[in-house]
């Protein structure tokens, strides 16, 4: 992709995200995150009516006296975007790549956080982390983050959640509201994203295809595994065979759907033949 046709794709995405966080997710961005993150200011002596959960033990220890710690209300927060651009992203039977789909929410998120003078950064990973833009403000960082999600190659087209999470862990000192956008054909990350989940506000957004849930019958066809180049022929004819791999689908579903319900973690699936804007502004307003 040359330059020039580099910007036009990245200003023709810029004017329809642009225009729904104006609109219509800016709003509803900042009455589902602002507040809820808190920083800590200091301790005092206990008064009639302190909640008891904010007792600082340690200091009521010391001086033998009940205190108490005091939070404050973080005025600016942080979005971070984990972006899987592994092999099977550039798939799709109907209207668009997952790819596409995953570029244009990603697009809108970080729109609303500039509206709101939030800061947001960018991870793109497969099996490992492919690219860290570290979190900043303004339109020509959120510019920069669409163009890398439309022109960057990955050196690997596996995948490795648990590995993005991870790095997002160890770069993110302070409190994030993070994003983990991908098909989640995978599994295995179940357990860093309890610890990902007990520091950061995180949500699941899954793309998918409808074609991924069944193989139709069509005889014998000749795949390609996106993500590790084999190739196979497979018999769609056979009802076992197409049994198998709908349960493989389903397992998949289910992992991502209770992994990240078991680690405090928001969840939401969009298709690529439907509308996202409606599933994240249901997701917004059942949040807030």
């Amino acid at each position: 992709m040359d330059t020039k046709e580099l910007l036009k794709k990245v200003r023709k995405i810029e004017i329809k995200t642009r225009r729904l966080s104006d609109h219509i997710f800016g709003g509803e961005y900042h009455s589902t995150f602002k507040g809820r993150g808190m920083t800590f200011s200091e301790v005092r002596q206990y008064q009639f009516g302190d909640d008891v959960r904010s007792i600082d033990w340690n200091v009521t220890a010391r001086y033998n006296e009940p205190f108490v710690k005091v939070f404050e209300e973080e005025r600016e927060l942080t979005m971070m975007l984990l972006v899987d651009i592994s092999g099977s992203e550039l798939f799709g039977t109907t209207q668009q790549f997952k790819k596409a789909i995953i570029t244009e929410i990603s697009a809108t998120l970080a729109f609303s956080a500039m509206q709101n003078n939030d800061k947001v950064g960018l991870i793109l990973f497969s099996d490992e982390v492919e690219l860290f833009i570290p979190p900043k403000k303004g339109k020509s960082h959120v510019l920069r983050i669409i163009r890398e999600l439309l022109e960057f190659k990955p050196s690997s087209k596996k995948t490795d959640i648990a590995e993005a999470l991870k790095y997002m862990t160890n770069v993110m000192k302070k409190k994030a509201i993070v994003f983990v956008l991908s098909d989640f054909i995978a599994d295995g990350y179940d357990q860093t994203l309890k610890i990902t989940g007990n520091k950061h506000d995180v949500t699941g957004i899954r793309v998918y295809d409808p074609r991924e849930e069944e193989i139709p019958n069509l005889g014998m066809v000749q795949v390609l595994d996106a993500e590790s180049g084999a190739q196979k022929l497979i018999n769609t004819q056979s009802r076992k065979v197409r049994m198998a791999y709908a349960e493989y689908h389903r397992d998949k579903v289910a992992y991502f759907q209770n992994a990240f319900t078991k680690a405090g973690c928001g969840v939401l699936s969009c298709r690529v033949d439907e509308s996202y804007v409606k599933k994240l502004l249901g997701y917004f307003k059942r949040r807030g």
